[in-house]
């Protein structure tokens, strides 16, 4: 800032000073001047002394060589010399000036709020009747309705931020200005006459939206505490059950917070006191079965102090198309009940007689102490399937992944498979149903299949009908296709010349990775590496259960940790937009800028589903064990092939990427519709329904997809858990409905204990001076004796002052012109006076 700008900001804050009273933040200016070489009283003696010599050097000097002068002129000559010394001591003082401004940091108030799944759950009341709303939207009520916030800010900053497993900030709300004081550009406006701020609303529901697998409440607190160390941090206030189960202890946290005189305000959040209950908390079938193959089922059953207690546990099925009262039991099992909170699983091996959709109800018998009935049954759906799976192996070289897949497929007499060995010499054996000796190029053949594993081919190979056959199956015919990267072919088509081959971009686009440019500097293919490079998996992939090695995530992700990982990839530049990577490869030269490399993605096109792998290696898992492959496998070729399998009507095919999600979540839908002539509809959005476990009805607006005619897309959230159904009215037709069933359930780690830990909480804020409350409501109003939550937190605010860079008042030519001017005038009434 120059001088000029400087005396500016003085004049101004002068003027703001006599016009109005300046509020607690108010900030004004002034001009310091000041000597740079003083910064202590006795750094004045040095020169002072040294002044004084020279000055009296120069009298005693004059005083000789004067003696025939007049004395006023002996007087001058002695005083242009003092003077020019003077004029030395004042550029070795370095005199200057500077603005200097006091600056109010505003305390500041740090909300923090959980968004663990658990916070998704509606509590009961003594009757056994849910509450209304879930614990989230309890947050979201006084946060968006309530006074919290503009209260607050009328003494502080508050920042707002939700905690899961990571602590993630949602925004600043700026502290009011006071009554009559200009506001900064960005500052909020002031509260309207009623005290609410007038600012736009905050989407408080889907911010504070429970998604976290894992709540880390000692983590965010010591965030919180770092990240606010130099800040005036009036106080911490946690919205939570208190309930945590990973990281950091909260109490470890709490000790640092009473160091640093920073109290800690709790709000709970559900009921510390859970009425006797026990639930079906989950049921777990396959997508489909065959009719006389055994199937299984696990019932997953979850009690609140009923301990010891004996239940039976029912399985029940009936046509999907059919109410309840026509269920037929097929298996029953008594149970002892586990502790408060323990999950226990029931297994029943089911063998259906007949194929078409069954509806499954997995039901709990309770005793009468069971105080909410509501939560003992749930219902899942299983397609039986009178024919195989179709499965076409196309690979370019017979690699071990191939011939182990093949030996495993030929041997299941659930699928039928087919091969296609592009360097297979004609008429040689391959254990197959049936060996290819070209690729299908009609539409009865291809759409044959339901599945197609692509290992390492070389596509060029096909011509442009086959590629557009292909494409068509996938995209249309909700084929499913799993494509495996080699080191033999796959670099040789993803760069082969757009202009000799334009049909291979169509193909290209299948993939849900994108590739590097053609001529690109990295080297894309990466194998015959020495040491295996660890598979990193995504959240994604941990709860995709097509890839579980085991019955439960916390057995799988087991065996994948001992799974030494792979010895080459083939490098991409990234996934697609809208695709969803499952895993990537650990390597310290992946990428740019080391970044880690895609091992495997899926998404959908169109109607189907693509998925891509890095590289032909899970036969490795075979040294764990070969089970583990097997079931890899199948589990996989099953989940991508069931768009085919499943589809239950000629006017399209309603998909959904798994059939059982966690609470939180998002649905992505897609859905392929035909009209009444069986081509593509041409609507601009079709209605989907969705029937959460509670009975109400939601309706998701599907908008169609401009890349390709007859789809549709769509999502939303669950927030509640249970069974949720899915239906889809096919327009322009004879009211025909496309329907899936899908299950939402809570993660172990928060399934565990979902009543609120009032002992953590009540520890928190009596360790840290500051105030437990029951719930948002007693936060708002007070309780008995305890003010409300904003009177608790003292105004922190302190006064800073801010300094702009000086200006110095000696480095300029007029001071030097000045020196060697009284030197120079000495000089010359020397001269005149003929003095030496």
């Amino acid at each position: 800032m120059d001088g000029t700008l400087l005396f500016a900001a003085a004049n101004d804050a002068a003027a703001q000073a006599g016009s109005s009273a300046s509020g607690p933040a108010a900030q004004t200016a002034r001009a310091v001047f000041e000597l740079a070489r003083i910064q202590a009283p006795l750094d004045w003696l040095l020169p002072l002394a040294g002044m004084l010599l020279v000055t009296a050097f120069v009298v005693y000097m004059y005083r000789k060589d004067a003696v025939e002068l007049h004395p006023a002129l002996a007087a001058l000559l002695t005083s242009l010399r003092v003077l020019a010394f003077a004029g030395l001591l004042l550029i070795y003082l370095q005199p200057q000036w500077r603005m200097e401004e006091d600056q109010v940091i505003p305390s500041r108030a740090v909300l923090l709020v959980d968004t663990s799944l658990s916070m998704g759950l509606v509590d009961q009341d003594a009757s056994g009747v849910p509450a209304e709303p879930t614990r989230a939207e309890q947050v979201a009520e006084v946060l968006s309705r309530g006074p919290l916030l503009a209260e607050l800010r009328r003494n502080h900053d508050v920042i707002v931020a939700r905690f899961d497993e990571e602590l993630v900030r949602l925004g600043t709300w700026r502290k009011f200005a006071p009554a009559g004081e200009a506001h900064t550009e960005a500052g909020p406006q002031p509260p309207a006459a009623d005290g609410a701020p007038a600012e736009p609303a905050v989407a408080w529901e889907q911010a504070l939206a429970p998604t976290g697998r894992e709540t880390r409440l000692g983590l965010a607190l010591r965030r919180v505490l770092d990240e606010e160390r130099h800040q005036p941090l009036s106080g911490i206030v946690v919205f939570s059950d208190g309930q945590h189960n990973a990281g950091v202890d909260p109490l470890e946290a709490a000790q640092l917070a009473a160091r640093a005189s920073v109290p800690i305000y709790t709000v709970g959040l559900g009921s510390d006191r859970p009425p006797a209950n026990v639930r079906v908390s989950d049921v777990a079938a396959p997508a489909r079965a065959y009719p006389g193959d055994q199937y299984g089922v696990t019932v997953y059953v979850q009690a609140q102090g009923m301990g010891g207690r004996t239940v039976t546990v029912e399985v029940l099925s009936r046509p999907a198309s059919a109410s309840a009262a026509e269920e037929q039991l097929e298996a029953a099992q008594q149970v002892v009940l586990g502790a408060d909170g323990e999950v226990l699983p029931v297994r029943f091996e089911l063998v259906p007689a007949q194929p078409g959709r069954l509806t499954l109800a997995a039901r709990v018998v309770a005793p009468r102490e069971d105080r909410h009935a509501a939560d003992n049954r749930q219902e899942a759906d299983v397609e039986i399937v009178d024919r195989q799976t179709r499965v076409l192996l196309f690979a370019g070289a017979a690699s071990r992944e191939y011939q182990f897949l093949r030996n495993q497929l030929r041997r299941d007499k659930d699928v039928q498979v087919d091969v296609l060995l592009q360097t297979g010499s004609e008429g040689v054996s391959q254990d197959a149903h049936r060996v290819l000796e070209e690729f299908p190029s009609s539409r009865e053949e291809m759409f044959a299949y339901d599945c197609l594993v692509a290992f390492d081919p070389d596509w060029r190979e096909l011509d442009a009908q086959q590629i557009s056959l292909l494409e068509s199956w996938v995209g249309d015919q909700a084929g499913g296709l799993i494509v495996i990267a080699g080191p033999v072919c796959m670099d040789a088509w993803v760069q082969a010349a757009p202009r000799e081959r334009p049909d291979l971009a169509r193909l290209r686009s299948l993939y849900p990775v994108e590739f590097h440019q053609r001529f690109a500097l990295l080297e894309d293919a990466r194998y015959g590496s020495r040491e295996p490079r660890p598979l990193i998996w995504t959240r994604e992939g941990l709860e995709a259960e097509f890839l579980w090695l085991a019955d439960s995530l916390p057995a799988s992700q087991a065996i994948w940790e001992s799974f030494p990982g792979v010895y080459g990839y083939y490098g991409v530049r990234g996934p697609k937009p809208g695709a969803t990577v499952f895993a990537y490869v650990s390597d310290p030269g992946a990428g740019q800028a080391g970044e880690k490399a895609v091992y495997m993605a899926g998404h959908f096109y169109g109607a189907g589903r693509v998925f891509y792998l890095a590289s032909g290696e899970f036969w490795r898992l075979r040294a764990l064990s070969e089970a583990h492959f097997e079931r890899l496998y199948t589990r996989w070729l099953r989940h991508v092939s069931q768009g085919r399998m499943l589809r239950g009507s000629s006017r399209g095919v309603l998909l959904v990427e798994r059939d059982r999600y966690l609470l939180g979540s998002t649905v992505e839908v897609r859905a392929q519709l035909t009209n009444a002539r069986l081509e593509p509809l041409s609507a601009e959005a079709v209605e989907l329904e969705v029937l959460p476990p509670d009975g109400t009805l939601q309706r998701v607006r599907l908008e169609a997809d401009p890349a390709r005619p007859g789809a549709y897309r769509g999502g939303f959230h669950v927030r509640q858990e249970g069974t949720y159904r899915l239906e889809l009215p096919i327009p322009d037709g004879d009211r025909e409905v496309l329907g899936r069933r899908i299950q939402v359930r809570l993660p172990d780690l928060e399934r565990e204990s979902v009543q609120r830990n009032h002992a953590l909480l009540s520890q928190l804020a009596e360790r840290t001076s500051g105030t437990y409350y029951l719930s948002p409501q007693a936060a708002v109003r007070g309780a008995e004796g305890t003010p409300p939550l904003w009177q608790q937190l003292r105004d922190r605010s302190r006064t800073i002052t801010v300094s702009a860079p000086p200006v110095p008042l000696w480095d300029n030519i007029y001071v030097l012109a000045a020196i060697c001017g009284l030197l120079s005038l000495e000089w010359l009434l020397r001269r005149l006076v003929r003095l030496a």
